[in-house]
């Protein structure tokens, strides 16, 4: 997917509205950095997130995680979280990655896990 992104880019460009002048070189910029982008993103190696349901404490890579949050938007899913050093991080999945039922199972699983970590609290 990223390197039809890298590939597409400069077209697109091209094909807009811009002046033939400054169109070239963002054209040109478009394409060489969807080209490095899509470089490193295939020589990153890929992530093991495990999601418990209930209250155990999912983890990414084995190293335990905090404030997990999944988002859809259709087929594509997104999930944010923060590592035990409180640096955030992010991991999306589109359809070619994660299948239809790979989501649903997902889906499952958040919504059986506690959202609260703490004990309601009762009005006395």
């Amino acid at each position: 997917m990223s390197w039809a992104l890298a590939l597409l880019a400069p077209f697109s460009l091209l094909a807009s509205g811009l002046p033939r002048v400054a169109a070239w070189p963002l054209a040109i910029a478009a394409g060489a950095w969807g080209v490095v982008s899509a470089r490193r993103q295939r020589a990153m190696p890929p992530r093991l997130l495990l999601v418990p349901p209930g209250r155990a404490a999912a983890t990414c890579d084995g190293a335990p995680i905090v404030d997990l949050r999944f988002g859809w938007r259709g087929p594509l899913a997104f999930a944010c979280w923060r590592d035990g050093t409180g640096r955030s991080h992010r991991a999306s999945w589109w359809p070619d990655t994660l299948d239809a039922g790979m989501r649903r199972e997902l889906k499952v699983v958040m919504l059986r896990r506690d959202p609260a970590a703490e004990p309601a609290s009762m009005a006395g």
